[in-house]
């Protein structure tokens, strides 16, 4: 039922009901009740539809109320994200863009080989982060979740990075999301974000598994894959700046960080604490 037609049966209810009472009254009941008794009777029917009709009434006026204030949001937001994609793109991408175009160029006009590497890394570096931007202008263009998905639990939100892998990743998170403030939430997610981000980039993996599970010591939360592993002198080339930006966020936080090869497969491990095992 429409907000307006809401509105007028609201206003004329409770007239048509004491026409129609009236009516009644005047024709049929007469002869059986009295002017005192019909004159108490008016405000009690008066009274009961407004608890039982009226207030059903309200209550469906105040729910359409919620699902336009939501709506006009929704579209407020989204207009906000498409401005700032348009922003984005017009700036840092172009600027990355043509920051690539000028490595390449300065790429062919130098042959030793130190330089040659240098700029390779730069180069690639440069890639990565247009790719970032690109996609994260492609995700403001969307649109965003209602409020009811914003206020979601942490799975609900890893459960939405998990494509950002590009394999397939499997979910097993037994955490509950009182154990961590909404700023320790912010943290967590940017470092799950570059672990997922490193499996799509450089671990070349056909499936991933991201376990969230207490344990004596505290909370652990691991990201594994059977990719072809890591080299951790590769982790210091220019490059690869994401894990160490990682490492600083679990320091400042107090927390361990380790990046491991266990079994043939590459783990990704966030611990409560500076402890290890």
């Amino acid at each position: 039922m429409s907000y307006q037609r809401i509105k007028w049966m609201i206003l004329f209810l409770p007239t048509v009901t004491i026409g129609l009472w009236e009516y009644v009254r005047h024709q049929w009941l007469m002869p059986y009740l009295s002017m005192e008794a019909g004159n108490w009777l008016s405000p009690l029917i008066i009274y009961i539809v407004s608890i039982t009709v009226l207030r059903g009434l309200f209550q469906m006026m105040e729910h359409t109320r919620a699902a336009l204030d939501q709506e006009r949001i929704a579209k407020g937001k989204l207009e906000e994200r498409q401005q700032l994609a348009g922003e984005l793109h017009d700036g840092v991408a172009q600027s990355l863009f043509l920051l690539g175009v000028r490595l390449d160029q300065a790429r062919r006009r130098f042959d030793q080989p130190q330089v040659v590497q240098l700029l390779n890394d730069l180069s690639r570096t440069v890639s990565e982060a247009n790719h970032d931007v690109r996609q994260a202008i492609a995700d403001l263009k969307q649109a965003p979740r209602q409020e009811g998905a914003q206020t979601s639990s942490l799975e609900a939100r890893i459960q939405a990075m998990v494509p950002l892998a590009g394999v397939k990743v499997d979910v097993d998170w037994q955490l509950e999301d009182d154990i961590f403030s909404p700023s320790e939430q912010a943290e967590l997610l940017a470092c799950l974000r570059e672990a997922l981000l490193n499996i799509h980039k450089h671990a070349r993996a056909r499936s991933a598994r991201i376990v969230g599970m207490m344990n004596e010591r505290g909370w652990q939360i691991a990201v594994e894959d059977d990719g072809s592993g890591y080299n951790r002198d590769d982790l210091e080339q220019p490059g690869r700046f994401g894990l160490r930006i990682t490492a600083e966020r679990a320091q400042q936080r107090g927390w361990t960080f380790d990046f491991e090869r266990v079994d043939e497969r590459t783990v990704f491990v966030l611990r409560e604490g500076k402890h290890h095992g």
